[in-house]
């Protein structure tokens, strides 16, 4: 339950120097070593999605001789923002483990985003995403998503604009769920260093499991308050936890991540994708 190793997308958005700057300060707290990986786009495997959806797209050499150009340009620059961010933060760049402290190494790669970060991530304590702000109201990016429910990881999901404080103040949202106690433990390093920490529950079915929680919790040393947020008519799960984290100036918000599984919560909604598609608060989920 210590965090260790902490992996970053770093894919060049408008998020990516929020989640850079937030994984460094994540690094530097728990003494871990920091891994930015940046994926390239890889034309080829471009052309073959938009075919099989329908679409025809140039193959020729001079197309695909400036797409790898401006991959090659973006990746530069991606590793140059992130090796900056190590030296203003007095990180070692170094890819081998060592004395203790915290550190950080660079990862290329090329290929489909989503599927890469997911698998390199099933080897890290913790994952840190951008969330990008173009994305408020709409559908999230497919590397959140992929990452979530195939790394069987713990992601923490920054705002585009680095907060000036994370984990001083933690929601842990809890509705009993197999997600919601995997993301308790995930949150026990943050909820350990926390200077408070409330467990948010909407509605009333949960009550029983509340007080055994928070006694689990009190074994770890982490002492919490109970919130129950009252349900409110056209308003779901997700929303209605996210306006009272807010309530409680919560700088962090840990939940369960897509207990009824992605495709289902686009068809008939939920409480993680209310959240990963609003939420400018930073995220800890699990699935």
């Amino acid at each position: 339950m210590s965090i260790k190793t902490i992996l970053t997308g770093i894919s060049g958005g408008s998020a990516t120097s929020g989640a850079i700057e937030l994984s460094c300060r994540l690094a530097k707290q728990f003494g871990a070593h920091l891994e930015g990986l940046h994926v390239r786009l890889d034309p080829a495997q471009l052309a073959a999605m938009a075919c099989v959806g329908g679409y025809a797209m140039p193959m020729d050499g001079e197309w695909t001789d400036r797409m790898n150009s401006d991959a090659d340009t973006l990746a530069r620059k991606m590793n140059k923002s992130f090796d900056d961010a190590l030296r203003q933060h007095g990180m070692a760049a170094t890819d081998q483990p060592g004395p203790a402290g915290a550190s950080g190494a660079w990862r290329d790669e090329t290929g489909y985003a989503p599927t890469l970060i997911a698998q390199r991530a099933r080897f890290f304590d913790l994952v840190v995403l951008g969330r990008s702000e173009r994305v408020v109201n709409q559908p999230s990016t497919e590397t959140i998503e992929e990452t979530l429910v195939q790394s069987g990881r713990p992601v923490l999901i920054a705002p585009a604009t680095t907060p000036e404080t994370l984990g001083q103040t933690v929601a842990l949202g809890w509705n009993g769920s197999p997600e919601a106690v995997r993301a308790t433990s995930a949150a026990l390093p943050f909820l350990k260093a926390a200077r408070s920490a409330v467990v948010i529950t909407v509605g009333d079915k949960h009550k029983s499991s509340v007080e055994t929680l928070r006694r689990y919790l009190d074994w770890h040393g982490v002492g919490t308050r109970h919130r129950e947020a009252a349900t409110e008519f056209g308003s779901g799960p997700g929303d209605v936890l996210l306006a009272t984290a807010r309530d409680e100036n919560a700088d962090l918000l840990v939940m369960g991540g897509y207990g009824r599984g992605p495709w289902r919560e686009l068809l008939f909604g939920g409480a993680s994708r209310e959240l990963i598609d609003t939420s400018r608060l930073p995220l800890l989920m699990c699935h």
